[in-house]
């Protein structure tokens, strides 16, 4: 069995501003959040006179960007996001507790995908959020009544639009769903799912989870982790909270994203895959699954992103990809395809030699 040092002191971020709608004011749990962020020594909270954000959009292009990443807004939910929405191949719908991340990952995947400054906003009208659990329950496609997947149940992506654990520590949401849906609250053919960067499991280890949620860690190379990832917890430190979740009975899991072809990637993978045999040895009854998901960006997240990160290095280059067009128009780059079928190939065996046991979901 491996040794595992003691974990070190998690990474939490703490708004510089939070903004409260009044209609968020009248909600049961924003009492919860405002008390959790009195204790973590927040003073800047504001309660607005009404349900618009202010102040978001002064400025340069950097100055939003900054503002914008140091501003928690807690807001209702409103009626398009309560219904859940299909989200393959993760899982059969989606359930976003926020939108926004207080990450600065130079490839942000938020970047094509929510509009005006990102700012993280919360949604206080929780009931309202998990109730769409219940509701879709023993519907969905992608694991409810499959065969590869079935024993998952109908489940709920919470990691869609936002990163649930880096902000559990202000809002107590994710807990919530966890200690509902291990209940049975919503039916005992159910499972949430999440997927983080950061490392503060400490309050979710011993909540009566019923073994209906799975924590995956985001994990990459370190040239891709130690270059782009800003604001997260490292590498190291996201899988030894994995180990801990895993030993406190959690379903666990890897989401290898955005693998990048780098100089040398076979090797800078094989070293992330061989890390994560050796923290995860000796765990009782480990259930352990991976998702493999390359780079690719859109002609409007790209220039987003520039506009965030002038000076990033991260390659976007037109020249070097394939055009990739959905049914609606839209245009994704892409690896060329004798590119992704090289890294398929190597990722499929990799994980199979150093993770038996260990079920490739899916790779795009």
């Amino acid at each position: 069995m491996s040794t595992v040092a003691a974990p070190r002191r998690p990474r939490l971020w703490l708004p510089q501003h939070v903004q409260v709608t009044p209609a968020a004011a009248e909600q049961p749990h924003t009492a919860e959040i405002l008390r959790r962020l009195e204790a973590a020594g927040v003073e800047d909270v504001r309660v607005l006179g009404s349900n618009r954000l202010v102040g978001l959009s002064d400025g340069s292009e950097r100055e939003v960007y900054a503002r914008a990443k140091a501003t928690l807004a807690v807001v209702v939910a409103p009626a398009s996001v309560l219904k859940p929405q299909p989200i393959p191949p993760s899982a059969d719908w989606k359930i976003d507790l926020a939108r926004g991340c207080p990450a600065h990952c130079q490839y942000c995947y938020l970047a094509g995908s929510l509009q005006g400054p990102p700012v993280t906003r919360v949604y206080a009208n929780l009931d309202d959020v998990l109730a769409g659990i219940g509701t879709h329950a023993g519907r969905g496609s992608v694991t409810s009544g499959t065969e590869a997947r079935g024993h998952e149940g109908t489940t709920f992506e919470l990691s869609c639009y936002t990163d649930p654990l880096g902000l559990e520590h202000l809002t107590g949401a994710l807990g919530t769903a966890i200690e509902r849906v291990g209940a049975g609250r919503y039916g005992d053919d159910v499972s949430l799912r999440f997927t983080t960067k950061f490392d503060a499991v400490d309050d979710l280890l011993a909540l009566p989870h019923g073994r209906r949620t799975r924590m995956r860690v985001s994990v990459n190379a370190d040239e891709v982790a130690g270059r782009f990832e800003g604001g997260t917890a490292g590498v190291p430190e996201r899988l030894a909270a994995l180990r801990r979740m895993a030993v406190a009975g959690y379903r666990v899991g890897l989401t290898v994203a955005p693998i990048m072809p780098l100089a040398d990637w076979r090797s800078s993978y094989g070293r992330l895959l061989d890390d994560v045999a050796t923290t995860l040895d000796g765990v009782p009854d480990l259930d352990l699954t991976v998702e493999a998901i390359t780079h690719r960006f859109t002609p409007g997240s790209k220039e987003v992103l520039l506009g965030w990160y002038p000076r990033t290095r991260l390659e976007m280059d037109e020249e070097q990809r394939t055009a990739k067009r959905n049914k609606f128009g839209g245009v994704k780059h892409v690896y060329p395809r004798e590119v992704m079928a090289e890294m398929r190939s190597w990722f499929t065996a990799a994980i199979a030699e150093r993770l038996p046991g260990a079920p490739l979901l899916y790779w795009t």
